[in-house]
């Protein structure tokens, strides 16, 4: 046992020579978590549908990583498969997955429009689960990997006017469980994270709402909504060595919501 406590150090969280690939990382959380990474020390390949990236682009290079950008529609089964081969031609491996990238469409549920609710499934959790497995193709062969979902509060209650997004990161969950039977075997680990309210620009028309505001807040037990670097630390030991007994676990970084 002495030997055993003695092998763990602070390397870790050490996420030196690797390489993640993060969905949506251009901005928003998913900005954070690509940081994040990159302070730690792995070089990223992100994957965005739009093509504003200067600011992701300087953020990580002032970590001294490498970045490389992938624009895809990730409801296109075939760019999925080809950003996967993408980052293995760029740096041969992949070795963490942040499934970040996703919608949300409001409306009540008697005037939901069958439209919004294929797109909403389709790139929450079709997507994800199609490019989770063509990662873990690569993965399987390493005997090794992260994948790392990204749940939300809406995967614990329903919500209101947003069926397909609560539908959706249920599934996430449920996925999340499904990979893990499969691929801990393999030395993969598939764990998700569920934020809380946080200061986003999705989230930015529902703060300037003052009652809905003070009602999110009274809910709160930290009594205020998290900053995108609330998750950072998070991504961090999912995505290492520290996490290497971690096996599809859920962890809401939700200032105590689910607590009341």
């Amino acid at each position: 046992m002495t030997n055993q406590l003695n092998e763990f150090s602070l390397d870790f969280f050490s996420l030196a020579g690797k390489v993640a690939i993060v969905t949506g990382g251009n901005k928003g959380l998913g900005q954070g978590y690509a940081v994040a990474l990159a302070k730690a020390g792995a070089d990223l390949f992100i994957v965005t549908h739009g093509d504003e990236w200067d600011e992701t682009r300087a953020l990580i290079e002032q970590q001294g990583r490498r970045v490389e950008f992938f624009q895809a529609d990730l409801t296109d089964r075939e760019k999925v498969k080809e950003l996967v081969a993408k980052c293995q031609e760029v740096y041969g491996q992949v070795d963490i997955l942040v499934n970040n990238a996703g919608t949300i469409r409001r409306a009540p549920l008697l005037e939901y429009k069958g439209e919004d609710w294929d797109a909403v499934m389709e790139l929450n959790l079709n997507s994800m689960f199609f490019l989770s497995q063509e990662v873990a193709h690569l993965m399987v062969k390493q005997k090794s990997g992260k994948i790392i979902n990204i749940a939300s509060m809406l995967s614990f209650q329903g919500g209101k006017f947003v069926p397909p997004y609560t539908a959706s990161k249920h599934g996430v969950v449920g996925l999340t469980k499904a990979f893990t039977n499969e691929l801990a075997e393999h030395g993969i680990q598939v764990n998700a994270i569920a934020p809380g309210y946080v200061k986003t620009a999705n989230t930015a028309p529902i703060r300037a709402d003052e009652k809905r505001n003070s009602e999110i807040l009274a809910r709160i037990p930290a009594g205020r909504w998290a900053d995108p670097a609330d998750l950072m630390g998070t991504v961090v030991f999912l995505a290492s060595k520290a996490s290497d007994y971690m096996n599809g676990s859920i962890i809401a970084v939700d200032g105590g919501w689910l607590s009341r």
